[in-house]
């Protein structure tokens, strides 16, 4: 098959291995959106070097250098930007300083030459402008064809004092790390620092970090708390080091040593990989940012600090003041030990404020995980560059169901990442765990994989009573707890059985098994009355009837999609083509179930009922931007309004699978195009535009609140998931 062309786009920024803040963030960037839109887009790199002497070992992905001090470079730079024919549009990360000439004036004769769009990137944004840096800035504004800034306070600075309007200028926030939220205990004893309350403060040292006040303000905390340890990270800043040296860090350490506090304070002299960043933060117990800067836009080190789920003390910043509200931290003047001393200690005092301040914090920016990040900078490129957006669909991966399963079955829920056993066992999880097993099985083989498969499928026969019914819940201590028929399990289970004993490459012993349980259950279908597991049955009936299509279940089969349609004809009027007078949950596994019966009997008006259901569902559910399944909160009754928010993986999950099978009985490409587009709901295509499946854990979050995501990650939107992400791999 032909390749598709790729096309560029250039982000000019210093860059890694330079020590540099926007260097790192550039590097995060460009990871993020090669990561997710490696397909049709590469973000390249022309980096920005302080001398023409100077020398990097730079990776493949930057493509030109440049002097900041040679303004010939940047008229070269622009002239070989407008031959390439690859390069779509460019982004220029800005910074005072990074640029050469007076406020980076040497960037005036680059945007005069380059005829590609420029997006530019405010890193700063100065107030109350002097004449010459006005002027340079609204030639800066007026050339290029649209501005990121990382807050509100930025924007407002750009409209009244610079006189921009507001239509090209956009908020995007700065990128964080996507981590999983804990307490740092492990991160601390992996780190040496067990039994310590740790305080930490992160990057390129230099005065204006004002770092002095946080160890000023350590004596009475000491006092009081004789095993805090306050960790001051990272190197000093190059430039810094250029022109003084070592001083700064050098009277820091005189301070440390006048105030007999060498047991509690550290020093890291080291210019931080990413994943140190994130285990010296996940240690961490309160982060200060006690920068004297107040009028500071932007910083990342307090930015990533909240996004790995830590509480906060920072002086008030006009950044500071946006991103750290009472809720994530306390806010504290600026050169005022005392202050941090108060502050510090009330959180180390209230340790269950301080770990509602933490979730929060974490809750509150999965806005700004760099894969979100990275897809709000795409959409932004797509207004000004024609971009095809071809996403890379991530790796399969069952690390989090793994780590939700334990010798018994799959744990119902998290909190967070971390399994809660008190919460018990369901069929439901185990059932569609099973699937996910059996699936993943098919394509890797593993001795592992199959292991689960069998835990899963020896709850099954463990939660099964003799007449055939199962136990929907089982505790944490093993023991069955309810014994009435439960309609979902009923169904989930024998879907889950009917597709193992469909696969002709899973072991026949395990078949075996299966296939007992299974035929157990099926006369349990009888006492079934609702059309939703109805539907789950059907699908059973069908992935068995693929191997034994002259076996007596056809029939029951075919009873059963009949019965469907007599709730379609019956409920169905105008405006309304459905099985019921409301929507729910797992709504698309109606039509799906008359799928899987034409596909098993051929019988069209199977088919026909399926696809007029389907596309109803569709209408109400698909709009131009994104997949919006119905939410819990509230469901969609017929003549009312539909609910919006608390919207789950399941149902995405389901609409994904249902529409790879609808595509598989049409050939209707149409669906296939569909399918895709609602499982991007899972990366970032939803109304919060928010990743729902966290990369970093290969689980999923628990659902879309209005304003949030709910942080949990437990068995059935990591399930819900999987057969999502396992659906889009079968052969059409």
């Amino acid at each position: 098959m032909k390749r598709k062309s790729i096309n560029n786009i250039l982000n000019i920024s210093s860059f890694p291995p330079r020590e540099c803040g926007i260097a790192t963030f550039t590097r995060d960037l460009s990871d993020a959106i090669n990561k997710k839109f490696n397909l049709t887009v590469k973000s390249v790199i022309a980096a920005i070097n302080n001398e023409s002497t100077d020398l990097y070992h730079y990776k493949n992905q930057v493509i030109h250098q440049v002097a900041a001090t040679d303004i010939e470079d940047y008229i070269s730079l622009a002239n070989k930007i407008n031959e390439n024919n690859q390069i779509k549009l460019v982004h220029i990360q800005h910074e005072f300083g990074i640029f050469g000439g007076e406020y980076g004036n040497h960037l005036v004769p680059f945007l005069q030459v380059v005829k590609k769009p420029v997006i530019m990137t405010f890193h700063s944004v100065l107030p109350r402008p002097n004449k010459k840096l006005k002027h340079i800035v609204q030639f800066f504004l007026k050339n290029t064809k649209a501005i990121i800034v990382m807050n509100e306070f930025s924007k407002n600075i750009l409209q009244k004092q610079y006189e921009m309007g507001k239509a090209r200028i956009f908020v995007l926030p700065h990128g964080i790390p996507q981590v999983p939220f804990d307490n740092g205990t492990k991160a601390k004893q992996k780190l040496g620092f067990g039994g310590k309350i740790v305080l930490s403060t992160f990057g390129l040292l230099s005065p204006g970090k004002g770092i002095e006040y946080a160890i000023r303000a350590l004596p009475e905390i000491v006092k009081q708390f004789s095993n805090t340890l306050y960790l001051i990270i990272g190197t000093t800043h190059p430039l810094v080091r250029k022109q003084e040296g070592e001083r700064y860090r050098n009277f820091l350490k005189q301070e440390v040593e006048k105030l007999g506090l060498k047991n509690n304070v550290k020093f890291y002299n080291k210019y931080l990989t990413l994943k140190e960043v994130v285990s010296y933060l996940k240690a961490t117990d309160i982060y200060l940012s006690p920068a004297l800067n107040q009028e500071q836009s932007v910083s990342g080190t307090l930015s990533y600090a909240l996004g790995c789920g830590r509480a906060v003390v920072s002086t008030a910043s006009s950044y500071a003041k946006n991103i750290v509200t009472p809720e994530r931290g306390i806010l504290v003047d600026p050169k005022d030990s005392k202050a941090i001393t108060k502050a510090v200690l009330v959180l180390i005092k209230n340790p269950e404020l301080r770990y509602r301040m933490a979730r929060t914090a974490y809750t509150e920016t999965r806005h700004m995980t760099w894969p979100n990040v990275a897809r709000s900078h795409f959409e932004l490129y797509q207004k000004y560059a024609n971009l095809s957006r071809e996403e890379e669909l991530p790796p399969v991966t069952l690390k989090h169901l793994k780590t939700l399963t334990d010798s018994f079955g799959i744990i119902q829920f998290a909190k967070n990442v971390k399994p809660d056993l008190s919460s018990g066992y369901c069929i439901d999880d185990n059932a569609r765990a099973m699937i996910v097993a059996a699936k993943y099985w098919l394509c890797s083989r593993n001795k592992q994989i199959m292991n689960l498969l069998q835990t899963y499928l020896r709850f099954l026969k463990f939660a099964q009573k003799p007449n055939g019914v199962f136990i929907n819940f089982v505790n944490h201590e093993r023991m069955l707890q309810d014994t009435k028929l439960i309609e979902d399990a009923q169904g989930r289970a024998i879907w889950s059985l009917g597709y193992l004993l469909s696969e002709d490459n899973i072991p026949t012993h395990i078949k075996n098994q299966a296939e007992i349980i299974f035929k157990k259950a099926v006369p349990t279908i009888k006492f079934i009355k609702s059309p939703r597991v109805i539907a789950f049955a059907i699908s059973g009936l069908y992935f068995y009837s693929k191997k034994h299509p002259r076996g007596k279940y056809k029939n029951t089969l075919k009873k059963l999609a009949d019965s469907l349609i007599n709730d379609f004809r019956k409920a169905t009027s105008k405006d309304w083509a459905w099985f019921e007078n409301l929507l729910t949950y797992s709504n698309s596994k109606l039509p799906e179930a008359l799928f899987d019966a034409y596909l098993a009997t051929g019988e069209k008006k199977y088919l026909k009922i399926a696809e007029q259901s389907l596309r109803f569902l569709i209408n109400i559910t698909f709009d131009k931007k994104y997949f919006s399944p119905i939410g819990q909160n509230g469901w969609y009754f017929q003549n009312g309004k539909r609910a919006f928010f608390d919207q789950q993986p399941e149902d995405a999950s389901s609409m994904v699978q249902t529409l790879v099978v609808a595509h598989q009985a049409t050939r209707k490409e149409m669906y296939k195009k569909y399918a895709l587009q609602a499982f991007s709901w899972f990366l970032g295509e939803n109304y919060l535009n928010q990743a729902v499946y966290d990369e970093a854990t290969g689980g999923c979050y628990d659902g879309l609140g209005q304003r949030s995501l709910n942080i949990n990650q437990g068995a059935e939107s990591t399930i819900s998931y999987l057969l999502a992400r396992l659906a889009l791999e079968e052969k059409t």
